[in-house]
């Protein structure tokens, strides 16, 4: 989808800014308004994160509202939960794959095959694939991977390379060690295995 904007937008560079903004963060314009979900976003907040005046971000939301093509798309823009980032501190691993040019979608099954095998709980599969820039999946599972699962998956002809984040070290800084949740599936589970 960057790839559209950027062709619209390559003779307004300010403007692309903003609409890269828009695209990555999934917010949305509608009649003449910016939305993150169903909250409307200030024109100044947008500005300030492109670093650029209000005046360049009133311009891209008209240009983009007469634009059909463009309005169509940034209408039903929305943003999407992505936990790689909170994963660690849940005590979760995240598993970043990156595959070579054209080598996406026929690496998902075989990917998705070997954790299936491996009865690995997974919590959340988010996959990008660029047309110019590298592609990527990451994949949240719940307990560590094995060496053997991750050899396996690093030996599919696609795969370029496997980045592994791994759960926080210290269990003091786990969330569910010390947070006041009652009825969380990770205690659950551990109570179960008891």
């Amino acid at each position: 989808m960057l790839f559209i904007v950027r062709e619209y937008f390559k003779n307004y560079p300010a403007r692309k800014k903003v609409a890269e903004i828009l695209v990555n963060n999934g917010i949305a314009i509608r009649d003449s308004k910016l939305f993150l979900g169903d909250i409307e976003i200030s024109v100044n907040a947008i500005a300030r994160a492109a670093g650029v005046n209000r005046k360049i971000v009133y311009h891209t939301i008209e240009y983009i509202e007469k634009t059909y093509e463009l309005k169509n798309i940034f209408e039903r823009l929305h943003p999407s939960l992505n936990l790689d980032s909170v994963a660690p501190v849940m005590g979760w691993e995240v598993l970043e794959i990156s595959f070579k040019k054209g080598k996406f979608g026929c690496s998902l099954e075989k990917i998705a095959k070997i954790l299936s095998d491996k009865t690995c709980e997974i919590r959340q599969i988010i996959g990008e694939r660029e047309l110019l820039e590298k592609n990527r999946l990451i994949i949240i599972v719940e307990n560590p991977l094995k060496m053997e699962t991750i050899s396996e998956i690093r030996n599919i002809d696609s795969v370029e390379s496997i980045m592994i984040h791994t759960a926080e070290k210290d269990k003091e800084k786990i969330i569910c060690n010390y947070c006041k949740v009652k009825y969380c599936p990770r205690k659950v589970s551990m109570k179960d295995l008891k």
